[in-house]
């Protein structure tokens, strides 16, 4: 899902066990406003052909992430949108090309904080997911999920990070949407009132507002 226009170019990284269909009501918005919007599916998720049982390391399953990132234009900087696990797609995507990337937005998602481990905050017990549209995993005891080396603050730390809190989230509480903020010093907070894990879906034209409001200020 793909578009272009003289916008800003945001990419949409979804959750364990859905793909880039979840934006369906996102992305014509944030079209309509001038931007171009490039929804994906990670590996074996969505309509990406892999089986999950093929994808054996969590870089892997990031790869049609990275290759996008990778691919994009020298000028052009970009707006990662991570929900759910998708953070933590999103952070080695940041880590990889800080350069690339104007802001790094967390809605409702995993976002670990530099100098940690990048699974750290998955052994919190979150329930990251409740849609198990196809089989997913974590990749808890990857190697790339316990290198504390991993997220640097030359690279991860550098870019703009916004977290988007939702403050009808069941499957994690704003309780902890706020401790990963702290986590992380210089991190700003939007919040979404009324919208569930699936932000995108329940509250869809509040999202396109606060994602539009963070890349004008800085994209």
């Amino acid at each position: 899902m793909e578009g272009s226009s003289s916008g800003k170019h945001f990419i949409l990284v979804h959750g364990i066990c859905h793909g880039a269909w979840c934006w369906y009501k996102l992305v014509p918005m944030l079209r309509a406003a001038g931007h171009r919007v490039t929804a994906l599916d990670l590996a074996a998720s969505g309509a990406h052909p892999a089986r999950m049982d093929e994808v054996s390391s969590f870089e892997d399953y990031s790869r049609p992430l990275l290759d996008a990132v990778a691919g994009a234009g020298e000028v052009e900087r970009l707006v990662l949108v991570g929900h759910s696990l998708g953070g933590l797609s999103v952070a080695l995507a940041t880590e990889r090309f800080p350069r690339k990337v104007a802001v790094a937005v967390f809605l409702t998602a995993v976002m670990p904080c530099a100098g940690t481990r990048l699974g750290f905050t998955l052994e919190e017990d979150l329930a990251l997911a409740t849609m198990l549209m196809r089989v997913g995993r974590q990749f808890v005891d990857d190697p790339i999920m316990q290198d504390k080396t991993l997220l640097t603050e030359v690279n991860y730390g550098s870019v703009k990070k916004v977290f988007v809190v939702v403050k009808a989230d069941a499957c994690m509480s704003e309780e902890m949407q706020r401790w990963m903020v702290d986590l992380s010093p210089g991190t700003k907070a939007e919040e979404i009132a009324g919208a569930d894990h699936m932000a995108m879906c329940s509250r869809p034209k509040e999202l396109c507002d606060v994602l539009l409001r963070i890349a004008n200020k800085y994209g």
